[in-house]
């Protein structure tokens, strides 16, 4: 296979090529190619990374037929596809797809547009085509229609041949182009199986059965075949017949039924059939052009199957006699094998008949009419942490959407403000309250829901409602779980019921056993053998999991893990095997699809959610994934799972054997990827189906015309790439495994893995320029083997970029294969990017041939990253890019790879493509997403962006969205008119603005990250609506923002410029110590820090360099003990609309993200507000601000900075408040007129805004806030005080109101440590000096290990803003560790601890957390519920 530039070359001469048709399968090419039913045909596949397994051995197995082929030799005339894998990589391949084909004399091509080709088909229907090899004429090659030919007599056997003689039945075969898993499913089944040719006259007398097979060609050139089928067929008691495929038309033929030839055929695997009389659906593997007329059906005969797309006949069936036929292959290989049970019937009726019976078999029908609840309660996830994010407002605002357009009732619970699904317009009443059963019991009796979905809020929402349901509250208060039912979720939770569930169906997880204690698990590891797996049951994220290699570290990990959870599991470890994933939905009816495949990169040992993962997968060959898709579908079906699911196995490398990891029976993150990859909304179809309607009602909501009961076809490769925040935090573990850590993904679309795998990591990190070497570098010190062994071995959160490291080092891939176990098909296309990387180096920009920088693009590399290999600048490789007219692609994502017409535009960039998928006429407003989730932007950016676009759309704009964040809703493509999932990256985008010409983009609403372009953009005459990129630029530079406020006589803490050093120094010595780093133009603190001394000065100053390397730093006069402010506001052309104020209740020193907020403030005085006021209006007018800006401010009214975009608290005042502060920015952008507001004041509530910590992800990691951000959530509540709403707030993070013993710490000014003891409702503090310190610090740690304590309070009184790393761990470090380790509720603030003892003195809580069940237990006061309705 070769290809120049997209120009067809052959491997052999010029040829008449017949046909030219397209197939849809994403796997099976080496049985594809051996069907005889592709005779004389020119086949494109649509999947363009063709070869990836190799091809196996031509060997013999079972009844004397090959192993993997489907015939004795290719019958394909040519191949056609987008990209050849030169380096295969599978256990059963012997040689390349080229080389077979070569061996075969078949000529084939890549680098085609295999999905423009696929599309004009579609369009224009089968065509005759001919592939020409350069320098011939092609007038002097004829076409040929292969229809004219009598192909069957071309493949059929000449002579007759027995198959399993000794089998009972007999059935003879009449060979029309038989495929060899035809003859294998009836020998199987105890049949004699003879094989006649296709014209060899028929006696009744031989056999007990007759089958006809395919076959290639028009069925009406068979009429031989027909006259014998007639003679045995049309009598009064016909043997029974069973016919497939080309079988089908003839019986239709030998019945004077009628047969025609189709637009364009269907040849896929992913074919949904509807069985009639059941209405059951089912999916089916086709390779057909012509179709039966059902119109022309004798009265006798019925229809059997017909297509759930486009309607054609399936399959007849006569009424009485035993004779039927189907168009599909369910004994098909490639793909799926749903209805072999055909076989089963056809043999059953063959046995009967032989025995003097008439029977007819049939299917079960539906069941009865399935509840359809009225009012249905949806519990959210809470807080955003690690193992639990955004995707789960994407799939809870999916499920919201679906019930609405049912006319259900729709009530959610969910405390995180900052989510979409908690707008106003979506659900019809919210709840921000604790996701816990005594919260939840209480709005269930408010609001008497009759259903209640308890999958679409992750483990949370699972967990509470399985503890409903074992306290009896849903039955009490006749509540039905929609979906999954409870009993299936605790099969899949507790490890012992899943074990035996799947042993009931001779199915096999990896050896594991459940412990209830430490010295269960440890005699559970000797008889499993280390090293071995520890996991948590009812657990998220891998959290409390590890491998253990011996018994210490077992109880070491085990200790940990109770803390968490009642239950551990202990795994046999299978590091090094292959984690493959498949999303699964079932409907009540049985009905069955799987709609993605994952592969991750990492090897088992890797929690999914930390690996690098690729869909579909790419090294699993045809039999590999349908035997792990036939496994999940009857695993499923045995736990009856209704609705979405995930199942994960364990594959060996080197052979067909695999083990069941787990089943997740909710929506998941992978479930949010699935639907991102395919274009598949999989929770607006959980949530569908768990309402009772059947999946074959659905429509396929990106072709508007197909069912959703398919399995999506991809015609191009996704690939997923964790973000993980660890440098924020102190002491952490950077080694990832099977606990998760990240905070985010990203998702990268390409039509090859090198381009959507380079895509994605400049996703995770703007600062990276793709797969860099110079991130990890080895150097020529440490470039031993030792290093690299270690390095790769232990898996790190920057491993991808030592392997980049390796690679330019000169490493090879079996070397790094055996260091790592990452599938060498992988690792040989990252060899393929550092390879073409050192021939770039090779060249100068201007003797670069045009060549060399297309292959580059193909092999994702940005401008950038080419300009840092030639050494030259962005700017210039994009202008020679554009002289040599190298300009990406745009295609859609369609779920049908272009075999249907796509009524969305959901769409990406790519360099392997010669034709855009649609026209660029209309005007659109381009909105700039927020990109990965990471700490500092998390979901409150996705909901002002998806604020934003609906605004707008209500105005009457269509709009384009720009994003590649997988768990958001602003990345669902009904939100947008346009959506455009790539890079947010100045290339990128003025990529989408040269080809969108919109009427403007839309910075503002993203965050930081399209801040950081806005000037980029600006110097190309790009049209940023809103706030002038100058005047951007004025507040994200620290200098000049410092400047104007001097300019302007605003107050602002002492600042300088660093220049040098020397002249830092000297100024922290002039103004004091302590002093803040603050570098431009970064998000979440990045890079700052507060100096205590001239060593932490030196030190946090080459840091914040390295960060804003292309912008100032500057150096400031920290302020102690200072009261912090936050001001979001709205201006238009300079003048503010609106004001919104909120306070924190830490000290200043505490980044905003970190901080609990409360508003309307409830400290400030008025004279402070009218302060405000004036510096608000003062930098609006200063910065000609239109749309939205955000202000901190210190009480004494200095000002700290400006952020000239949405802040993270703009959901939270929005809806504290009362005004949609993003609606408003987005009339005023677009020049509408606007009402001032002026201050908003609210409506007689407060609202408190509490953090989300993840500190327990985080091995090692010490609980400390400074100046740089780490939590990676928040959640609000609301109250008619602040007492009242913080509590709320504090318990919906996962906050315990201590009942017993209370630690208190107070770190430096009273070294000893002191304890504070709950009696029963009353706090009497029990002061108990130690004995010796040494002791007590010994036993505070056995009463921390033993839980004595219900609260942890460690205050630190010096260095607040600090991220210092002492050299030694300190008592404090230990304390705070601990607490976490071991569940136990820490406050490290002292104005935290402050206000949670005035809430412990304003509020009863013993009235509100008495005993479960008693009357009155719960206080109204603290349930008053604050909605929207």
């Amino acid at each position: 296979l070769s290809c120049k530039d997209s120009n067809i070359s052959l491997l052999s001469s010029s040829r008449t090529i017949l046909q030219t048709m397209f197939q849809t399968g994403m796997v099976g090419y080496p049985e594809a190619l051996t069907d005889p039913s592709y005779r004389c045909q020119l086949l494109t596949l649509t999947y363009p990374l063709v070869g990836n397994y190799g091809v196996p051995p031509d060997e013999e197995g079972e009844f004397g037929l090959s192993k993997w082929f489907e015939s004795s030799r290719i019958h394909a005339a040519a191949l056609i596809i987008g990209e050849l894998s030169e380096n295969p990589s599978h256990w059963s391949s012997t040689r390349s797809l080229d080389q077979w084909l070569k061996e075969q004399g078949v000529p084939g091509v890549q680098g085609i547009d295999t999905r423009r080709l696929t599309k004009k088909i579609r369009e224009k229907g089968t065509m005759l085509g001919k592939l020409v090899v350069d320098g011939a004429v092609a007038d002097n090659i004829p076409f040929e229609n292969p229809d004219k030919r009598n192909l069957v007599r071309e493949v059929s056997m000449k002579e007759a041949k027995v198959f399993n003689p000794s089998g009972t039945l007999r059935i003879t075969v009449v060979d029309c182009g038989i495929k060899y898993n035809q003859i294998r499913c009836l020998a199987q089944r105890g049949a004699r199986v003879t094989v006649v040719p296709w014209d060899h006259p028929l006696d009744s007398a031989d056999f007990d059965g007759l089958f006809i097979s395919n076959g290639p060609g028009d069925p009406q050139l068979c009429q031989t075949t027909i006259n014998n089928i007639r003679r045995v067929v049309c009598v009064d008691r016909p043997k029974p017949l069973f016919g497939i495929c080309l079988g089908h038309q003839l019986l239709s033929l030998v019945i004077r039924a009628k047969t025609y030839k189709m637009k364009y055929g269907n040849r896929g695997h992913n074919q949904p059939c509807i069985h009639k009389g059941t209405d059951r659906c089912f999916i089916t593997s086709q390779n057909h052009g012509f179709a039966v007329d059902p119109d022309t059906l004798p009265a006798d005969w019925d229809v059997l199957f017909t297509n759930a797309n486009d309607h054609t006949n399936e399959g007849i069936v006569h009424n009485t006699k035993p004779l039927f036929s189907v168009q599909f292959h369910p004994e098909h290989m490639a793909g799926p094998t749903d209805l072999v049970s055909l076989f089963d019937v056809f043999l059953d009726v063959v046995r009967e008949h032989k025995n003097g019976n008439s029977t007819r078999s049939g299917m079960s029908p539906y069941p009865e009419e399935v509840f359809r609840p009225r009012k249905v309660l949806i519990l959210g996830s809470g807080g955003l942490s690690i193992g639990q994010a955004g995707e789960f407002d994407y799939s809870g605002s999916q499920a919201i959407k679906a019930l609405k357009e049912e006319n259900v009732q729709t009530v959610l619970i969910n405390p995180n403000i900052a989510t979409v699904q908690t707008s106003k317009g979506l659900a019809d009443k919210v709840y921000f309250l604790p996701i816990t059963p005594e919260y939840v019991t209480q709005v269930i009796k408010n609001e008497r829901p009759d259903g209640v979905l308890l999958t679409f809020g992750g483990q949370t929402a699972l967990n509470c409602g399985v503890e409903l349901t074992k306290l009896g509250v849903l039955e009490k208060y006749k509540v039905r779980v929609l979906g999954t039912p409870v009993a299936s979720i605790e099969m899949t939770e507790d490890r012992k019921i899943f074990v035996e569930k799947m042993e009931e169906i001779n199915e096999h997880v990896a050896p594991s056993e459940a412990a209830l204690s430490v010295e269960q698990a440890v005699a559970a590891a000797e008889r499993l053998g280390y090293p071995v797996l520890v996991r948590s049951a009812f657990a998220l994220g891998g959290l409390g999991s590890g491998f253990a290699n011996n018994r210490e570290e077992l109880t070491s990990l085990v200790t940990s893990a109770f803390a968490h959870t009642s239950q551990v599991l202990v795994d046999k470890s299978l590091k090094g095997w292959k984690e493959i994933e498949y999303e699964v939905v079932r409907d009540a009816y049985d009905n069955c699809v799987t709609v993605c495949n994952m592969e991750n990169i990492d090897p088992l040992g890797i929690h999914t959610g930390e690996s690098i993962v690729v869909a579909p997968s790419q090294t699993l060959n045809d039999y590999e994934y349908n035997m792990l898709r036939n496994t999940a579908i009857k695993v499923i079906r045995h736990l009856g799972i209704v609705g979405e699911c995930n199942i994960q196995y364990a594959l060996n490398p080197e052979s067909e054997q695999y083990y069941i990891i787990e089943v997740n029976a909710r929506l998941s993150r992978s479930s949010a990827l699935a639907s991102k990859a395919t274009g598949y909304p999989l929770a607006y179809v959980a949530a569908k189906l768990g309402l009772g309607i059947p999946l074959p009602q659905l429509k396929n909501s990106v072709t508007n015309s197909t069912t959703a009961n398919f399995e999506p076809s991809l015609d191009y490769c996704v690939v997923k790439v964790p973000r993980w925040d660890l440098s924020k935090f102190l002491r952490v573990s950077t080694k990832i495994g099977s606990s998760m850590k990240s905070v985010g993904e990203v998702m990268a679309i390409g039509r090859s893995f090198e381009e959507a795998f380079q895509k994605a990591l400049r996703m995770v990190d703007e600062n990276c320029v793709g797969f860099d070497h110079t991130i990890k570098p080895v150097s020529e010190k440490v470039k031993s083997w030792c290093y690299l062994k270690t390095e790769l071995q232990t898996p790190t959160d920057k491993r991808i970029f030592v392997l980049a490291s390796a690679l330019r080092a000169g490493y090879t891939v079996d070397q790094l294969y055996e260091l790592t176990k990452i599938d060498r098909w992988f690792l040989h296309k990252m060899k393929n990017i550092t390879d073409h990387e050192h021939l770039l180096e090779t060249y100068n920009q201007s003797a670069m041939p045009p060549e060399v920088m297309r292959k580059a693009k193909q092999l994702g590399f940005s401008d950038k990253q080419i300009a840092l290999a030639v050494q030259s600048t962005e700017l210039a490789v994009r202008k020679l890019r554009h002289d040599w007219s190298i300009l990406p692609v745009v295609k859609q994502i369609d779920t049908v790879a272009a075999e249907w017409p796509a009524f969305t535009n959901y769409l990406y960039l790519t360099y392997h493509g010669t034709e855009d998928d649609l026209s660029f006429s209309d005007q659109h407003v381009m909105v700039i997403g927020s990109g990965v989730y990471r700490i500092g932007s998390s979901v409150e950016f996705d909901w002002c962006a998806v604020g934003c676009i609906t605004e707008l759309r209500k105005m009457g704009y269509k709009t384009i969205m720009v994003n590649y964040n997988p768990e958001t809703v602003s990345t669902d493509y009904d939100m947008c008119d346009r959506l455009y999932f790539d890079e947010i990256s100045f290339e990128v985008v003025m990529d989408i603005y040269e080809r969108e010409n919109p009427e403007g983009v839309i910075l503002s609403m993203g965050g930081q990250l399209p801040n950081n372009i806005a000037m980029s953009l600006h110097r190309q005459q790009c049209r940023i609506l809103g706030t002038s990129p100058e005047f951007i630029d004025c507040a994200e530079n620290r200098f000049k923002f410092s400047r104007m406020l001097d300019t302007i006589s605003i107050s602002q803490p002492q600042w300088k410029e660093l220049s040098d050093t020397e002249s830092a120094v000297k100024f922290c010595e002039t103004v004091g110590y302590p002093c803040l780093v603050r570098p431009s133009y970064v998000l979440s603190g990045a890079a700052m820090n507060v100096a205590y001394s001239d060593s932490d000065l030196e030190k946090y100053l080459s840091n914040a360099v390295a960060v804003s390397k292309e912008h100032p730093v500057v150096i400031s006069k920290f302020i102690q003990e200072a009261k912090e402010i936050d001001v979001d506001a709205v201006a238009c052309d300079g003048v503010v609309m609106a004001i919104a104020v909120s306070e924190h209740v830490e000290n200043a020193g505490v980044h905003s993200g970190d901080a609990t907020l409360v508003t309307p403030p409830q400290d400030l005085n008025q004279k402070t507000i009218e302060r405000i006021k004036m510096i608000v209006h003062a930098i609006g007018q200063e910065l000609q601000v239109t749309g939205p800006f955000n202000l901190q401010l210190i009480a004494k009214v200095f000002v700290i900075e400006c952020n000239v975009r949405v802040s993270r608290s703009f959901p939270f005042i929005s809806k504290t408040l009362g005004v949609d502060l993003v609606a408003l920015a987005t009339q005023a952008i677009m020049g509408e007129e606007v009402e001032p507001v002026g201050l908003m004041r609210g409506k007689g509530i407060v609202g408190v805004k509490v953090p989300q910590f993840s500190f327990s992800r985080l091995a090692g990691a010490d609980v400390v806030l400074g100046v740089e951000m780490t939590s990676t959530g928040e959640v609000a509540c609301f109250g008619e005080n602040r007492y009242e709403a913080y509590l709320k707030a504090m318990l919906s993070t996962g906050f315990k109101i201590p009942k017993k013993n209370i630690l208190l710490s107070i770190v430096s000014c009273c070294p000893q440590f002191r304890l504070w003891r709950l009696w029963d409702t009353t706090c009497t503090p029990a002061w108990a000096p130690p004995t010796s310190t040494l002791n007590m610090e010994s036993s505070i740690m056995n009463y921390l290990e033993e839980n004595h304590f219900d609260l942890v309070i460690n205050l630190s009184m010096r260095n607040s803003g600090g991220r210092r790393l002492s050299s030694f761990v300190t008592k404090g470090y230990r304390t705070r560790r601990m607490a976490i380790d071991y569940s136990v509720p820490l406050i490290i603030d002292i104005k935290c601890t402050k206000l949670f003892v005035q809430v412990k003195i304003t509020v009863n809580v013993t009235y509100l957390f008495g005993s479960y069940g008693q009357k009155n237990v719960m206080s109204n006061l603290f349930f008053q519920c604050y909605r929207y309705s």
